[in-house]
């Protein structure tokens, strides 16, 4: 397959093709892993603290470092880089194979030290993958349907951690105490699988066709240093602030739902594993049924989209102040967050992070934002265990406190870039 799926040139049209919604699949099996991954390790944090005799301080210190915070923080600025600099096929038709062999790793670890170099890798690996697929998909979709098929990248974002809480949740009722953390060996395996089928399908992807035009065109290499000047610095503040202030809170609910849920007696470990997946099935149908069909719609439409998301979102961490932290509350607090985030959350930071930056930095600046919030979430991460020992009333008013800074800035900040082509939006800020 060597045909480009659209060309470099202005697209306006509203048409997504069958090649179009396949590529964006592929490229988005990103979201997958790198959520199925955090997610998996975190269904296992209770296993693993066990098996290993893990302290509080190593279990924050696991979060810390891998998919979902420092390891993947790395790989995401690198690997926006070389995205950049290299192109996009040259970083994602290798960076699986370096994931899947540290999923194996922490598939497979007998010890602490194992586990912990296993995740690092995974984190590095999906970090890199990240904003390289994501301005992929960005690149080649119409202008007019570009927030739907980001949007569809989400799916899979969701997706995965459904799969991982199924299995999960499976194995919890299946298997005798004992056997438990076989059962979280079988989780990650899976997303080795999917890891090794995704890099043999995507040898079928060719190089963006916008990267490849600007890469031999006289505007070529802008330095990183481009990203900190005039129209593009405050493009990357706004974008890093909305996703790393919300992402502090999705990070916490992916990673922590169901060690909180257990830890305070909420639920048990099966009742954990399917109360935070209800959360992502939520999402699912919320993006699929509002934020694909009404994101390419015009400013007034996006920023209401946006505005709506955020109010839930809030009330879902607020209400937590005030309710006893009980099954039925937590399953309010999961639905509300999981709808309320697919509104004004990461889908619309995908869409915005495509259409802010010049093509050669695009890649880069994504890198970076999506980078610095998740090693801040790193930071954050190592002391959620000790907070959900005090209950949960402190963990829940700086979520809330997050979730208001993030959405308060996106609103009333939200620049207005619908409908327009890339080549438009570039001139514009030019």
């Amino acid at each position: 397959m060597s045909q480009n799926p659209v060309p470099a040139a202005t697209d306006s049209s509203v048409t997504i093709t069958r090649q179009q919604w396949k590529w964006s699949a592929l490229a988005g099996m990103a979201s997958y892993l790198d959520a199925g991954s955090i997610v998996g390790l975190g269904v296992g944090m209770v296993n693993f603290e066990k098996a290993f005799a893990l302290s509080k301080g190593e279990v924050g210190a696991l979060a810390a470092i891998g998919p979902n915070a420092i390891g993947c923080a790395i790989g995401a600025i690198v690997g926006g880089w070389l995205g950049d600099k290299l192109g996009r096929k040259r970083i994602y038709q290798y960076d699986l194979i370096v994931y899947a062999v540290g999923i194996l790793l922490a598939a497979f670890a007998v010890n602490r030290e194992m586990l912990f170099l296993g995740t690092v890798i995974v984190g590095l690996a999906v970090g890199a993958d990240v904003p390289t697929s994501l301005a992929l998909v960005g690149e080649f979709a119409p202008a007019k349907a570009r927030g739907k098929l980001l949007g569809f990248t989400q799916i899979s974002w969701c997706l995965g951690p459904v799969v991982v809480f199924v299995l999960a949740a499976t194995f919890s009722t299946i298997l005798p105490p004992e056997k438990q953390l076989l059962g979280t060996r079988i989780v990650l395996l899976h997303l080795f699988v999917v890891a090794v089928v995704t890099w043999a399908l995507r040898q079928g992807l060719t190089e963006s066709a916008r990267w490849k035009e600007a890469a031999s065109s006289g505007v070529v290499r802008q330095s990183v240093g481009a990203l900190f000047t005039g129209r593009n610095l405050r493009a990357l503040v706004w974008t890093a602030t909305i996703y790393l202030f919300w992402n502090l809170a999705a990070g916490t609910a992916g990673l922590f739902n169901p060690y909180i849920i257990e830890t305070l007696k909420a639920g048990g470990p099966v009742a954990s594993l399917l109360l935070s997946c209800s959360g992502f099935v939520i999402a699912m149908l919320v993006t699929v049924f509002v934020f694909m069909r009404h994101s390419d719609g015009d400013y007034r439409t996006r920023r209401t989209l946006w505005g709506i998301g955020a109010v839930v979102q809030i009330i879902a961490y607020g209400m937590l102040l005030f309710l006893p932290f009980s099954t039925p509350v937590v399953l309010a607090n999961i639905l509300l967050f999981s709808a309320g985030g697919a509104l004004a959350g990461e889908a619309f930071y995908k869409v915005f992070s495509q259409e802010l930056f010049p093509t050669m930095l695009r890649s880069t600046a994504q890198g970076i934002t999506f980078g610095v919030a998740r090693v801040i979430l790193g930071v954050w991460s190592f002391f959620v265990p000790a907070l959900a020992d005090n209950g949960i009333g402190q963990i829940a008013g700086l979520l809330a406190l997050f979730l208001a800074i993030s959405g308060g800035v996106g609103f009333f900040f939200m620049p207005d870039t619908s409908g327009k082509s890339l080549e438009q939006l570039e001139a514009e800020r030019a």
